[in-house]
């Protein structure tokens, strides 16, 4: 096998421990497919939404944010879309409670 100085950025990051050939890619990878529900959700009113999912997807948005940060190997790609998650549920909410 070819030395971390040879490699190209492509292949380093096909190969990582958190690349596409693993659970830790494609998990949040189809987890984006929620942040782009919650963003259709914006064109609904407000009182269509339920405030019980939306609180939810809020607060475990922010609890995963943290595990993707704590995890072995860092998984920046769990916080980013967990971290997108809790926004749009957080968004979500607050349309609700106006």
């Amino acid at each position: 096998m070819s030395s971390v100085a040879t490699q190209t950025l492509f292949t380093r990051f096909l190969n990582s421990p958190a690349g596409p050939k693993t659970i830790h890619f494609w998990a949040p990878a189809f987890k984006w497919g929620i942040v782009i529900a919650g963003l259709s959700d914006l064109q609904k009113p407000a009182e269509n939404l339920s405030l019980s999912q939306n609180l939810s997807l809020g607060v475990t948005g922010l609890i995963w944010t943290r595990y993707g940060f704590v995890i072995t190997p860092v998984n920046r790609l769990v916080s980013a879309v967990n971290f997108s998650v809790f926004l749009i549920g957080t968004t979500q909410v607050l349309r609700i409670l106006k």
